[in-house]
């Protein structure tokens, strides 16, 4: 046995040797080194000697516990707290001590803590670093209402924080609203409460009110009251809002009686210091949350419904009961346009709009009508009577044409091709809505001298009054070009012309017809006034500029009046000219036919007298006339100068007698043009071959846009026509178009 251990401990001595045999030769290490500059070599040795840092605070201070010894006696809670902490920097330190309440002093051992205010905290300043004692002395007022008594009490901020509250009377109930309260005793008539409480968090403390408990002193409430009322009168209801502001001058207000006016609907009741509302008996009663506050303010929403249209209100305002003043304003609106009629009560009295308190300004949202003041009694509550009148809105104008210049081209085939060109003042309108003669066709439009396209509507053409890049600020033109096919001229007929009817107003239409060559044309009817029928001075005027483009200016004449203005006095003054016609016995003539010729009646205008020989013209420019009488087997009267003007009715009676062509008529005119010459003449059959025989009247020359239109024919305008090169120019002109056409009516008969 021993020789085999032998044996194997040598052979494993053999291999280890064979083993390190085998294995190469280690290096020999060499000494190595670091260069350094002598500066890096003294920075290093200096840093090697320094003391490491401490890390800094995360805060500069904290509280760490917190003991509050409360004691409640009659209506005030004082309390006695107990706060440590330390604070970790050099220096003065701010410590948040309590949020929102009253502290009344701090002390640490030995002397006063500096307090400070930031915002709502209030702020300790401690010096550090080290640890700190503060003793704070606290109080707040006691909140009674019925069947309970409560405070707040603020709690630090400090790791624990634990309270012992001493209360009056036998309390089996007090609550914390924050808190745990760990034990409660009672002895000597008093209750004791300790509590465990959330840090940082205000606590309310109330227990229940026990007849044992001690009751505070009942104070006569006392109270001034200012009502701030707003009345909007809509369309189909009436709203009224009071803001009530209630000033407690002794006392505290726990419930206010609010008397609201008969027919309204409360809506809704708003306040800072409501905590809730009641209706009761016709008023509404509010509970005030806070009845130590010494002013409260509610906001008072009610409404009523009307049928609408005019009506009769005789409405009160909200008022307050048991204060010892009362005092408000009133203020009225209205939606729409109305007429409003006030009558007050005794005690109240109309003020200026402007005098109105702001707070009862900044309520409103349309214009103020009517404004009140008054001081209310208990003889007599305020109130108004309303009698309310509404007009109904009226449109506003979007766009108005200042003048519209029309040119229509006639054909000897009847076609017609007419040139509309309008001075538009705009301020939002983009289309104008124009209805053409039956079978018109739009051919050209162009705004403020720039093509246009036309639309086509279910009820008429649309022609755009504006278009891209078109910003206008004043008058500016529009025009269009329309071709109606017509009924070609026969020897002789009348013929029936009218301009589209446009839907926004017109201040004047002036409107030249060219008739072609060939044909003697008048007018005989019509809405139109004939400028060759005009007086002589207003005819000179009104082709010289009425005719002219749109971009010229009305010169002022007839004392600084514009041709419009001329052209609308004469349309809107107009004479009358009456009589009565009797035979040489003194009996009256029915059926005598009387006429009047003149400049500024149209050819033909004529009147029969009735059966008591009466007749009657009316309608007539001023101005000078000759005035016939005619009858079957009478002679026929004449009277020549007689004068008509707008102020009163000309009075031209006639004596008719049968006789020879050598007898001779009188004609007396109570209205003469001059009353120191009475003209007597007689009229033949001599009279009757001079006027058939008299030379045609002779229109005006054609304006410039007769020659206008017709070279845009010649190419410009995309349609073939063969325009009359020569002809007759009849120029009319019609002021104050509201939504109506002007029409004339021709009188044409082929000459030779």
């Amino acid at each position: 046995m021993t020789a085999s251990k032998t044996l194997i401990l040598l052979a494993v001595l053999a291999f280890a040797t064979s083993v390190q045999a085998q294995q190469p030769p280690r290096p020999q290490e060499t000494p190595r080194g670091v260069t350094l500059t002598l500066a890096e070599y003294n920075r290093l040795v200096d840093l090697s000697s320094r003391a490491p840092q401490p890390p800094a605070p995360p805060l500069p201070a904290v509280l760490a516990s917190a003991t509050l010894n409360v004691r409640v006696d009659g209506d005030a809670a004082r309390g006695a707290f107990s706060v440590r902490g330390e604070s970790f920097r050099n220096g003065i330190d701010r410590v948040k001590l309590l949020a929102g309440s009253t502290l009344i002093s701090a002390t640490t051992p030995g002397r006063p803590v500096p307090l400070m205010i930031d915002g709502a905290n209030q702020l300790a300043l401690v010096p550090g670093p080290g640890a700190f004692m503060l003793d704070l002395e606290w109080g707040a007022p006691v909140v009674f209402r019925p069947g309970r008594a409560s405070f707040s009490l603020p709690v630090p901020e400090s790791g624990t924080a634990r309270a012992s509250i001493d209360l009056p009377g036998e309390q089996a109930d007090v609550h914390l609203s924050a808190g745990l309260i760990t034990r409660r005793t009672v002895a000597n008539g008093r209750t004791t409460v300790e509590a465990t409480l959330v840090p940082g968090k205000t606590t309310e403390v109330w227990w229940s009110m026990r007849d044992n408990a001690p009751a505070a002193t009942a104070r006569e409430m006392r109270a001034l009251a200012d009502v701030w009322t707003l009345i909007t009168i809509g369309d189909s209801d009436v709203r009224m809002a009071a803001l009530v502001d209630v000033t407690v001058v002794q006392g505290e207000l726990r419930t206010l009686g609010v008397r609201l006016p008969s027919g309204y609907e409360l809506t809704g009741v708003t306040g800072n210091s409501l905590e809730s509302s009641e209706p009761r008996d016709g008023g509404l009663v509010i509970t005030v949350g806070d009845p130590a506050a010494r002013r409260h303010q509610f906001l008072v929403s009610l409404e009523r419904s009307h049928e609408g249209g005019s009506f009769a209100l005789d409405t009160g305002v909200v008022s307050v009961r048991d204060v010892q003043r009362e005092r408000g304003e009133i203020a009225i609106e209205g939606v729409g346009t109305l007429e409003l009629a006030a009558r007050e009560r005794d005690g109240m009295h109309r003020i200026d709009v402007k005098e109105l308190d702001r707070t009862l300004q900044s309520l409103g949202r349309l214009p103020t009508l009517a404004a009140f003041r008054y001081q209310s009694t208990a003889a007599a509550p305020p109130g108004l009577a309303l009698d309310v009148k509404r007009f109904a809105d009226a449109g506003v104008l979007a766009a108005v044409a200042e003048r519209v210049t029309a040119t229509t081209l006639v054909t000897a085939e009847g076609r017609a091709l007419t040139e509309v060109r309008l001075t538009i003042q705009n301020r939002a309108q983009p289309f104008l809505k124009v209805t053409l003669p039956p079978g018109a066709t739009m051919a050209s439009v162009e705004v403020a001298g720039q093509p246009a396209k036309p639309a086509l509507g279910a009820d008429g053409t649309r022609v755009p009054l504006l278009r891209p890049g078109l910003r206008p600020n004043g008058a500016y033109e529009v025009s269009f070009v329309y071709l109606h096919a017509g009924t070609p001229f026969a020897k002789k007929g009348d013929l029936d012309m009218a301009l589209p009817k446009m839907d926004i107003p017109v201040g004047v239409v002036a409107w030249e017809l060219f008739v072609p060559d060939g044909y003697s044309t008048r007018a005989i009817g019509g809405n139109a006034l004939d400028l060759g029928a005009l007086p002589a001075e207003l005819r000179a005027t009104s082709g010289g500029s009425l005719f002219q483009p749109a971009s010229s200016v009305y010169p002022a004449q007839y004392g600084g009046r514009t041709e419009l203005g001329r052209m609308v006095a004469i349309a809107g003054s107009a004479a009358e000219l009456r009589g009565v016609v009797q035979d040489s016995s003194g009996a009256v003539l029915p059926g005598v036919t009387v006429e009047i010729i003149g400049a500024g009646v149209a050819p033909g205008r004529t009147a029969m007298t009735d059966g008591n020989g009466a007749y009657r013209l009316t309608g007539i420019q001023p101005g000078v006339y000759t005035v016939n009488f005619m009858l079957a087997g009478f002679m026929i009267a004449r009277q020549l100068n007689v004068g008509l003007s707008e102020s009163r009715a000309a009075v031209v009676n006639a004596e008719m007698r049968v006789g020879s062509l050598a007898e001779t008529i009188t004609v007396s005119s109570e209205a003469p043009f001059d009353p120191n010459v009475t003209t007597i003449r007689r009229f033949d059959a001599d009279d009757r071959r001079a006027e058939a025989s008299a030379p045609e009247p002779k229109f005006v020359a054609p304006s410039d846009n007769v020659v206008n239109l017709q070279k845009r024919t010649a190419g410009v305008l995309p349609i073939r026509l063969d325009v009359p090169r020569a002809g007759t120019s009849l120029q009319f002109v019609k002021p104050l178009v509201v939504d109506q056409e002007v029409n004339v009516t021709l009188r044409y008969k082929r000459r030779g």
